[in-house]
């Protein structure tokens, strides 16, 4: 009787389990559907780019297996041609301004999503627009002019020499979205995985080989059974070797770089986790997921709009927290640890791991200054390029020599 109690319990277990996991997945992926409206819209003549006569007339442009976390933005892996990548697909549920989803802006729904530029906008007024949006998102940087010409320059999806409404459409909707503005402003570094083409706000990045950064995925109910301590070996079990662990770090610290007083303006990194960063064939280190990599003005605009009773409630994404006001309950704007804070805590124990004898104690000396920053980086400019060159020069001595740089 009791060997029939626990078999009748696993089938009702696995049962729930398959129907939970059915339902999440009708729920989550619906790239299908994401694409069907895309095309609709192709072929009514209100948008268009480079990779929509592949997705929606040739179909040598199609999406494989789901990778979706939230319904309104859908991730697919996908093959276009010869080409492998990822793609990605804004649902109308659009995210808003709140400090529990991504930080983008309210989108009319659909077919409101593609309604600018009008009818009759002429390139000039088209560009004059771009300034505009990008000064909103990144503040009044010298140089916005330079990557106004740049995105005119990749709305011109044909190279025909002319900009039509259909293509000035498709990006205006991307240039809502932060990875895709972030992909724009490290377009000549190679941080960010390359942007292969898009249609509407469907885009396809390159694939991205290895990721997370260390450590393995695996099904939540596996996760359950794990104790933490035997988890972390096995983080450490899936990574490179030392000299490539290295060069993926320096990577990173020079991300951090990039992104500290841009060309384009600061921006924040409020997702740090090892899932957020992956790396390619050569041991080069890249952005996963950049939604949570914002521009500095636009967290800090829409942070002092918070209503807060504790600090916490101050939090965006996973790292990016400010303090409570409690005599205005608002949340101030500067973030209690910067970037590099945060990249050197996840690089830790992953490049502390294997590291070389003669390293050892001088990379954790400098990992933990480097942890311990606090406060904005503007407020100690001096000391956090200081820390962010030791700890370049640190590993790239270690490993300039060797076939592994």
């Amino acid at each position: 009787m009791k060997y029939l109690f626990f078999s009748w319990l696993a089938v009702f277990v696995g049962s729930w389990i398959v129907y939970v996991e059915y339902s999440s997945y009708t729920e989550l992926c619906r790239g299908h559907d994401c694409k069907n409206s895309i095309c609709d819209k192709y072929r009514k003549g209100v948008i268009d780019g480079s990779a929509c006569s592949s997705l929606c007339e040739k179909e040598t442009l199609y999406l494989e297996k789901c990778f979706t976390a939230k319904p309104n933005s859908q991730v697919y892996s996908g093959n276009w041609g010869d080409l492998q990548g990822v793609i990605k697909c804004q649902m109308e549920e659009a995210p808003h301004y709140d400090l529990g989803g991504e930080m983008e802006p309210r989108k009319e729904a659909v077919p409101a999503a593609f309604n600018k530029p009008t009818k009759g906008t002429s390139v000039e007024k088209f560009r004059e627009m771009i300034i505009s949006h990008l000064e909103a998102k990144v503040g009044d940087q010298a140089n916005l002019a330079d990557l106004a010409t740049q995105v005119l320059s990749f709305t011109d999806s044909n190279k025909d020499g002319h900009i039509s409404l259909p293509e000035a459409r498709s990006t205006w909707a991307l240039l809502q979205l932060n990875e895709f503005l972030l992909a724009l402003v490290l377009q000549e570094r190679d941080h960010t995985p390359k942007l292969l083409g898009f249609c509407g706000d469907l885009y396809m990045m390159e694939k991205v080989s290895y990721s997370p950064l260390y450590g393995i995925s695996l099904p939540w109910i596996i996760e359950l059974w794990i104790p933490a301590g035997l988890r972390r070996s096995m983080e450490q079990w899936f990574t490179p070797s030392w000299p490539h662990k290295a060069k993926i770090s320096i990577g990173l610290l020079e991300l951090v770089e990039d992104i500290f007083h841009g060309p384009y303006g600061s921006f924040l990194m409020c997702d740090v986790r090892t899932t957020t960063f992956g790396y390619n064939e050569r041991y080069d280190f890249k952005v996963m997921d950049a939604r949570y990599i914002i521009p500095e003005a636009t967290f800090q605009e829409r942070i002092r709009q918070q209503r807060c009773d504790v600090d916490m409630d101050c939090l965006y994404g996973t790292d990016c927290l400010t303090s409570c006001d409690l005599t205005k309950h608002r949340c101030t704007t500067e973030v209690t640890r910067p970037n590099l804070a945060k990249a050197c805590d996840t690089l830790k124990n992953y490049i502390l791991r294997g590291a070389p004898s003669d390293l050892s104690d001088e990379l954790e000396k400098q990992l933990y200054a480097c942890i311990a920053l606090k406060g904005s980086a503007e407020q100690m400019e001096i000391e956090h390029s200081l820390i962010l060159n030791n700890l370049k020069t640190l590993l790239w001595k270690k490993i300039s020599h060797t076939k592994d740089s």
